[in-house]
């Protein structure tokens, strides 16, 4: 059994579990996704939402929630996903990136946060899956996350679904939580050319081309911070053929992307 590796936008902090009507796609794509794939041993996730000055695993036999959103109901701070980690594989992860050259630490105090547990209790509710998240760099350098993906590519040959968990549009002042859908040219320039990079070229040509992401048309616009794009950088390194297109949305009045990385 190889691995999967799989990028999609989480939507808005707990919005889809309060079924909030602009992310009703992309309930609907979560809900039916794990009967596309074949059920893992393990699940690791990138999260957006998690950046460190070196690469961080999650070590802890069971890390907790870290509710990282504001200002909504009291019962979104009320959620549980009692899920486990396991620890083999976190030692696992180290050494890979160890023996890449990429600093790494395990780190037993991180709990998950809401861009690992949000998905995942659409996806697997009942939790119980071993769930590894593994950090972001501060650095935001798309190469070294590139590189991350590549150095941890040896995983594939074991029944595990690699989670890139971001948006592939994430501007805040530009998302429309009023509902009052336009059409946004500047949105579409870039989620074509995602499209097109993603699921038409391979090896070093997809690979230069996400490195220099920012060239793509309207791209800062896009992302004025690329945190929410990085963890597709990391998912690409996982493998040098083409991706699949496996989510086209909207999500609070913006198209959104998310992909199938082929092994």
């Amino acid at each position: 059994m190889k691995g999967q590796v799989v990028y999609f936008s989480h939507g808005g902090g707990p919005m889809p579990l309060l079924r909030e009507p602009s992310h009703e796609a992309m309930i609907a794509f979560m809900k039916k996704l794990p009967k596309k794939l074949a059920r893992p041993e393990a699940i690791l996730v990138f999260s957006a939402h998690w950046e460190e000055d070196i690469v961080h695993i999650q070590s802890s036999k069971k890390p907790g929630l870290f509710y990282d959103y504001y200002g909504f109901p009291k019962e979104t701070y009320e959620i549980e996903y009692p899920c486990s980690t396991n620890p083999v594989l976190s030692e696992q992860i180290a050494s890979l990136l160890t023996k890449a050259g990429i600093k790494n630490t395990l780190d037993e105090k991180r709990a998950y946060d809401h861009g690992v547990f949000i998905p995942l209790l659409m996806m697997y509710e009942d939790a119980d899956i071993p769930v590894i998240q593994i950090s972001l760099l501060k650095n935001l350098s798309p190469e070294e996350h590139y590189n991350i993906g590549v150095a941890l590519r040896p995983l594939m040959e074991e029944n595990i679904l690699v989670i890139g968990s971001g948006f592939s549009f994430h501007n805040m002042r530009a998302f429309q939580f009023d509902q009052d859908f336009s059409e946004d040219l500047d949105n579409e320039k870039f989620q074509n050319k995602l499209e097109q990079v993603c699921c038409t070229l391979s090896g070093e040509k997809r690979r230069e081309e996400l490195i220099h992401w920012k060239d793509f048309p309207a791209a800062r616009y896009c992302h004025p911070r690329e945190e929410h794009l990085l963890p597709l950088h990391i998912c690409a390194g996982f493998s040098d053929k083409e991706a699949i297109k496996i989510f086209d949305a909207p999500i609070l009045g913006k198209r959104a992307l998310g992909f199938q990385i082929s092994i």
